[in-house]
């Protein structure tokens, strides 16, 4: 039913890949720039050569900030930068590349980004350093919250790569779009993103399937959100995952689907908190399961799970009635009874005693739910009264029961035909005693 599922809100659980840079250490970043330096490119000028003397400086300075001397590890890296002038386009975008990581490494996100940003302002750069900057800016600013650089420096690192973009680049612009709310652009990235992984036999990773199912459903295509759920259960098998499947088919109003899921759910021990249990209890009860219903509630009852409120119990009730186990309908009722004021559990009660013929405990309730009154409807109670009394042949309290029936306009017409009855019913007894 689609109203029974607590609708599970898919807010987008994203761990970003901005949190952490992806990154070598900085001195094997230089080695590996300065085996690439030299290279002829045809779309790139030559690169100069990162001088020892300057790298040793740079990698000293890396060595003494990462041993914690952060102020001294910067002073060396300023000596450097006194000299720049003297320094080649291709140290000069080192130097700044070491700033930006001790920046980094220090919590001082806003230098680190200016400075990397000066690495990819120096001419001519290797091309594997000016692609792993302007990653690590997207990364960054991504961090930040500022989602339209992050997609810019994708989009600059599109430009100097010239090719198809890799999966963490895809990953990345659906994550800065889906935060921009561009969700259109946001669904395209994600899918090429884990269309990619398979077509190179790797594992889409989880959060991508997160992210992708925060898109479609701020797309409103419930469909698409549904059919991600389904592999999430299938390649993750979580219980927040195996509930927002069944609440997205509750959405689509595949009852019997929504079913199967939960009470899977249920069975594999993922149905543990009281919102979850109402609603498959509720789910058995309207798919004409309600033994099942009042099972699930009962045990969410006894383990403290479920409230044992009047609203609680009186559903429970009904669901042992709808299963025909009277008695523990009757037993549920009597608690029902004791905790609220008015007189429907009594009556209640007294109903599913007449259907058993239990006259004299359908008085007994019948009474007990007229005296506490705010009768949903009082008028049962008084037809309920004079029916048990004239199965035990007291006819004066069944008419009399009756009367007051008729006062009620619900019960009116059928305390009518009753009343004939009795009287004709008392008629009869008293002529049977006078021929005796």
């Amino acid at each position: 039913m689609k109203t029974l599922f607590i609708r599970t809100t898919l807010a987008c659980a994203i761990t970003l890949a901005s949190s952490v840079l992806d990154i070598l250490p900085v001195i094997e970043i230089a080695s590996a720039h300065a085996a690439e330096t030299g290279k002829s490119e045809k779309t790139r000028k030559r690169t100069p050569a990162l001088g020892a003397r300057v790298y040793s400086q740079l990698a000293r300075a890396q060595e003494v900030a990462d041993a914690g001397d952060i102020k001294a590890g910067l002073e060396i890296l300023d000596q450097v930068k006194s000299k720049s002038s003297s320094l080649n386009s291709y140290e000069r975008a080192m130097l700044h590349n070491f700033y930006g990581f001790i920046y980094y490494n220090d919590g001082q996100t806003d230098l680190a980004i200016k400075s990397f940003e000066q690495v990819v302002e120096q001419d001519p750069i290797p091309e594997s350093l000016e692609k792993s900057t302007l990653f690590s800016l997207a990364q960054l600013s991504m961090a930040n919250g500022n989602y339209g650089k992050t997609i810019t420096f994708l989009d600059k690192w599109d430009l100097v790569h010239q090719g198809t973009s890799p999966i963490n680049n895809n990953v990345l612009r659906a994550q800065a779009s889906y935060q921009s709310k561009d969700y259109k652009s946001a669904a395209k990235y994600i899918e090429s993103a884990i269309a990619q992984a398979a077509d190179e036999e790797k594992a889409a990773e989880e959060n991508w399937y997160v992210l992708q199912r925060a898109v479609y459903f701020e797309l409103k295509d419930n469909q698409k959100v549904t059919e991600i759920l389904e592999q999430m259960v299938r390649l993750f098998n979580k219980p927040e995952y195996w509930l927002q499947l069944a609440g997205m088919y509750g959405e689509l109003e595949q009852e019997d689907k929504q079913l199967a899921v939960m009470e899977a759910a249920y069975q594999q021990g993922f149905v543990t908190q009281k919102s979850e249990l109402m609603t498959l209890s509720q789910i058995y009860y309207f798919n004409g399961l309600p033994y099942k219903a009042a099972s699930v509630l009962s045990k969410g009852i006894e383990q403290n799970l479920i409230e044992k409120n009047a609203k609680n119990l009186k559903f429970l009730a009904q669901s042992w009635q709808g299963a025909k186990e009277a008695d523990k309908a009757v037993e549920v009722l009597n608690q029902l009874a004791s905790i609220t004021e008015d007189g429907n559990a009594d009556l209640n009660i007294a109903e599913i005693y007449l259907q058993k013929g239990k006259s004299k405990l359908v008085v007994q309730h019948a009474i007990k739910a007229i005296a506490k009154g705010k009768l949903t409807n009082a008028g049962n109670a008084y037809l309920a009264l004079g029916m048990a009394n004239v199965n035990l042949k007291q006819f004066d309290d069944a008419l009399e029961a009756f009367k007051s029936a008729k006062e009620i306009k619900s019960s009116q017409r059928m305390a009518t035909q009753w009343l004939k009855f009795v009287e004709q019913e008392q008629r009869s007894a008293e002529q049977l005693a006078a021929l005796k």
